[in-house]
């Protein structure tokens, strides 16, 4: 079930440039898929850094508990034991409210011989089909079948395989990963994701006992093991929330640091950030963001990693609507990443969608009738407006709009937000930004 967008809102009022300090949040995309690989193991796993307020991670401890899991929830750490589980079908409501349900088909199998996943939900950016999970785990020897509302996983035992993927599917990578740990022998991963969040779920999995190597050329490959052992891990921290900040900041001609902000993650980042006139300097505990004087326009093409995050889009794209010129924005991720810009018009934003690929990246969608592509025309004097959110990632380029406008903006659906950043009204006006909730 989708979050509804008609309850809790933010209101801003729009004109203080951000100066301070925050500190980012575990990753909710790793620390999620973290809760899910502890259930390989009966023993207790605990996490440090751990995102407890946000909604996708509350999701996901809640169908945890479900099946069987103990958890504890403390300052920033999680704790989590999985002895018993109790039975392998995933809640249809709560499965359906996040695309981690489809990642327990795995650890479900090997435990119980089934698994029953509702079809993934998730925010509506596009088709996230999960074929490419369904078409690893059959080569892994699961039967698959459906029901009226589940997919049906049941194997005994599972054996290595070589598996190629058409796409480097972040949540396909880590399905067939978490999968394969126990299978007889050895799996092959090619043309896998490489991303942070992966490389953290693979250092956690071999601390709990698992062999797995990263080999050249997007190759994972895992050596099945028979048992899996309890371990302690910090979640790393989100480099979706410090790009984000970094944005706002840097387009409400503000300075910041954001504690914790890993220069290791975020290296494409920093150079489109220097590339449009604004600044970066990496301090002992994080990075400090600034404006420095007017923004340039530039052409950007998202990609998996290491190419420019599709995450990362959303708020660049009201970055640029403040520099001076024509930037381009050329989306190769997600066909319906563009959903958010007809809001940011009635804000005074100059958006032009294009079905072309104004880009010279290969593109899945260079044949098809999907607005990929974005002309962003600055710079704009944006005004404050009434607007609903569609997605988590838009929310909070919403929230850099309003912050920047000017007049009182009214946004709507928290709820999404919520899904991916803690308390994030709070470090707003942490940073002087005029922001309230309104339940």
């Amino acid at each position: 079930m989708e979050p509804t967008a008609n309850n809790t809102k933010f209101i801003i009022n729009g004109g203080n440039p951000l100066r301070g300090v925050i500190k980012v949040a575990g990753a909710k995309n790793s620390a999620t898929k973290l809760i899910v690989a502890s259930l390989l193991t009966k023993d207790k796993c605990i996490f440090h850094n751990s995102p407890n307020k946000i909604k996708d991670l509350q999701v996901t401890t809640q169908i945890c508990s479900l099946l069987g899991s103990k958890i504890k929830i403390g300052n920033g750490t999680l704790e989590i034991q999985t002895k018993e589980i109790s039975n392998g079908i995933i809640d249809q409501e709560l499965g359906n409210s996040t695309r981690i349900a489809i990642l327990l088909a795995g650890p479900l199998v090997h435990r119980l011989g089934k698994a029953e996943i509702p079809i993934p939900g998730g925010c509506r950016i596009g088709s996230r089909p999960v074929n490419l999970h369904i078409e690893g785990l059959k080569k892994l020897g699961c039967n698959v079948s459906m029901n009226d509302t589940h997919y049906v996983f049941e194997a005994d035992g599972l054996k290595g395989a070589d598996i190629k993927l058409d796409f480097p599917s972040v949540g396909a990578t880590e399905n067939i990963l978490i999968a394969s740990i126990f299978a007889k022998g050895r799996t092959i991963i090619s043309n896998a994701a490489v991303e942070p969040e992966i490389i953290d779920l693979i250092k956690f999995l071999q601390k709990m006992g698992a062999i797995i190597e990263i080999s050249t050329d997007r190759k994972i490959i895992i050596e099945g093991v028979k048992k899996l052992y309890g371990a302690t891990h910090r979640v790393i921290p989100d480099r979706n929330e410090a790009a984000s900040f970094a944005c706002a900041a840097i387009a409400s001609k503000g300075d910041i640091i954001i504690e914790d902000a890993v220069q290791d993650d975020l290296i494409t980042f920093l150079n489109t950030i220097r590339r449009v006139g604004a600044e970066y300097q990496v301090v002992e505990n994080g990075i400090r963001f600034y404006y420095k004087c007017k923004l340039k326009p530039i052409a950007i093409e998202t990609n998996v990693h290491p190419g420019f995050m599709t995450d990362w889009q959303q708020p660049f794209a009201i970055l640029m609507t403040q520099a001076n010129g024509i930037s381009i924005i050329h989306e190769t991720v997600y066909e319906k990443r563009f959903g958010y810009v007809e809001e940011l018009k009635k804000m005074g934003a100059e958006i032009e969608l294009y079905n072309n690929c104004l880009g010279g990246l290969p593109c899945r969608f260079a044949s098809s009738q999907y607005y990929h592509s974005a002309v962003i025309k600055g710079p704009s004097k944006l005004k404050g407006a009434e607007i609903n959110i569609p997605d988590l990632r838009a929310g909070f380029s919403y929230l850099i709009a309003g912050i920047i406008a000017e007049g009182e903006s009214v946004i709507n659906g928290a709820v999404y937000i919520d899904r991916g950043y803690e308390d994030i009204d709070i470090k707003f006006r942490n940073l002087g930004a005029d922001i309230r909730r309104i339940h």
